[in-house]
C-alpha cells in the first residue's frame, strides 16, 4: 500500500577581580602582567579546545536571541537572524532529540548525559570521533527536520505550511484516492535543517567534519521501513514497506518515516472514497533507527587526498553510505575520565537479574554494587467512577534498589 511512507569574554566578576588586583598591587603591574601573560598563553596551547554548539539552543527556551547564542558559526547566525520564528522551533526540538538519546541509552555505560550550564551541552566527550558523537550528530540533524516540519504543519511559520504538492488524485494497489488534509513538507525541513546543522562543518575540511557531515546526512535521511496505514473510521492498522527517493541523494533506497492518514467515506456496501494525507510518525521510530545504526557504525579512515573515507577494515565488503562512521574508539565509561568526557557508572542504578547492559555486572564493570531499600508508592486498586474518572489508591511498597560501586583506589595511592 502506497498511500504514505517514511518515517515519522570577560565576565563581571572577573573584571571586578582585575580591577582589585591592579588597586592593591599596581607598583608590580608589569612582572605580574608578565606572568600572568605567560600562564594564559601555556593554557589555550596545553588546553585542548571544546567547541560550543547550535545544541545548546535547547537551554535557552524562548530567550533565544540569535547574537546571544554559544556555538553558531556566521552562517547559522544570518539564518537565525532571518528566520528567529524556526530557531523557537529548533530548541523546542532539542529538547525532544535530546530526551529521546538519552531513552535510547538508559541502560548503556553512556547515557547521554549533559552537563548544566555547559555550551557544548554534553561536555568533552564529544572531542573524541567516537560512535557516540556520531550518533548524537545523526539524531541532532534528525531533530531538527522533525521540529521543523512539524511547526510547518501546525501553522506555527510564516515561511512554510503544508506541502502543497500533495494535491489531487492518486491511486495506490488498493486504488484511487484524494489528497486532502495537511501532509507535512519534509522537504522543507530537511532543506533548512541541512544548511543550517551543516554550517560549521563545511568550513573546514578535516576527517572530523568530514565525518560529522556524513552522520548528519543519515540522520536527516534517517527513517524506519514499517510505516502505518490509519483508517480512523475502523482503527484498524496496516504494516507495509515501501521505499521513497532521498531528496538529498535523487537516489532509491533511502526510506522515509511517514504515518499515512485515511479518511474513509462509504458510499454503497462495496464503494468508498479515501481521503490520505501523509504525517510523521513518532520521534521515537527515528531514535530506534539511529540505535540500530549505532550499534553497527562502522570505523573508518581519511582517504590520501582528504575528500573522503576509507574503511578501517580491509575485508568489509558494503557500503557505508547509510551507516554512521566513526574515527575513534570509545573512551573507557567504566570510570570517571575527565579529559575524555567519561563521567564513570559509580551510582549508576543497575538490574541485578539482568545479563544486558542494563545488568549490575555489566553497568558497573565487575566493581560490585550497593542495594537499598526504598519506599515506592504507585496507585493500585483503581476504579472507575460514572460519570467519568476513576479513583486510585495510593500504596506503598519496599523495594531494593541496586546501584554501582565506586571505583576503589589502590592501595599504593593511599601511602604517604
Amino acid at each position: 500500500m502506497v498511500c504514505l511512507t517514511k518515517s515519522r569574554s570577560l565576565s563581571d566578576s572577573s573584571r571586578t577581580m582585575r580591577i582589585r588586583h591592579r588597586t592593591k598591587v599596581q607598583h608590580h603591574s608589569k612582572p605580574i602582567s608578565k606572568i600572568h601573560f605567560i600562564f594564559i598563553f601555556l593554557l589555550l596551547i596545553f588546553t585542548p579546545r571544546v567547541d560550543s554548539s547550535w545544541w545548546y539552543i535547547w537551554a535557552l527556551g524562548a530567550r533565544v536571541i540569535c547574537d546571544n547564542i554559544p556555538g553558531l558559526v556566521n552562517k547559522q547566525r544570518q539564518l537565525c537572524q532571518r528566520h528567529p520564528d524556526l530557531m523557537q522551533s529548533i530548541g523546542e526540538g532539542a529538547k525532544e532529540w535530546i530526551k529521546e538519546c538519552q531513552h535510547q541509552f538508559r541502560n548503556h555505560r553512556w547515557n547521554c548525559s549533559t552537563l548544566d550550564r555547559d555550551h557544548t551541552v554534553f561536555g568533552r566527550v564529544m572531542l573524541r570521533s567516537s560512535r557516540e558523537a556520531a550518533f548524537v550528530y545523526a539524531i541532532s540533524s534528525a531533530g531538527v527536520v522533525y521540529a521543523i516540519t512539524r511547526a510547518c504543519s501546525q501553522g506555527e511559520l510564516k515561511i512554510c505550511n503544508c506541502d502543497g504538492q500533495k494535491r489531487g488524485q492518486a491511486s495506490d494497489d488498493r486504488g484511487n484516492f484524494d489528497w486532502g488534509g495537511c501532509s507535512d513538507n519534509i522537504n522543507y525541513g530537511i532543506k533548512f535543517a541541512k544548511a543550517f546543522v551543516d554550517a560549521r562543518e563545511r568550513m573546514v575540511k578535516d576527517a572530523r567534519a568530514l565525518m560529522n557531515l556524513h552522520n548528519n546526512r543519515c540522520g536527516l535521511n534517517s527513517s524506519h521501513s514499517d510505516a502505518g496505514l490509519i483508517t480512523p473510521s475502523s482503527g484498524h492498522r496496516q504494516h507495509f514497506r515501501i521505499n521513497t527517493l532521498s531528496p538529498l541523494t535523487s537516489a532509491p533506497g533511502s526510506e522515509a518515516l511517514y504515518e499515512a492518514g485515511v479518511q474513509v467515506s462509504r458510499v454503497s456496501g462495496s464503494c468508498s472514497l479515501r481521503t490520505c494525507w501523509l504525517a510523521m510518525a513518532d520521534f521515537r521510530r527515528t531514535g530506534d533507527y539511529l540505535r540500530k545504526k549505532y550499534n553497527t557504525a562502522i570505523e573508518v579512515t581519511m582517504n590520501q587526498d582528504g575528500t573522503g573515507f576509507m574503511v578501517a577494515d580491509k575485508d568489509f565488503k558494503g557500503s557505508t553510505k547509510n551507516e554512521l562512521v566513526y574515527v575513534e574508539n570509545s573512551p573507557d565509561y567504566c570510570l570517571t575520565d575527565r579529559p575524555a568526557g567519561s563521567l564513570g557508572t559509580a551510582g549508576r542504578v543497575c538490574n541485578k537479574s539482568s545479563r544486558g547492559t542494563d545488568g549490575c555486572e555489566v553497568m558497573c564493570c565487575g566493581r560490585g554494587y550497593d542495594t537499598m531499600r526504598v519506599k515506592r508508592v504507585t496507585k493500585c486498586e483503581c476504579k472507575f467512577k460514572w460519570c467519568c474518572a476513576v479513583e486510585c489508591q495510593d500504596c506503598e511498597d519496599l523495594v531494593d534498589v541496586h546501584t554501582c560501586k565506586p571505583h576503589k583506589r589502590p592501595d599504593w595511592l593511599d601511602i604517604t
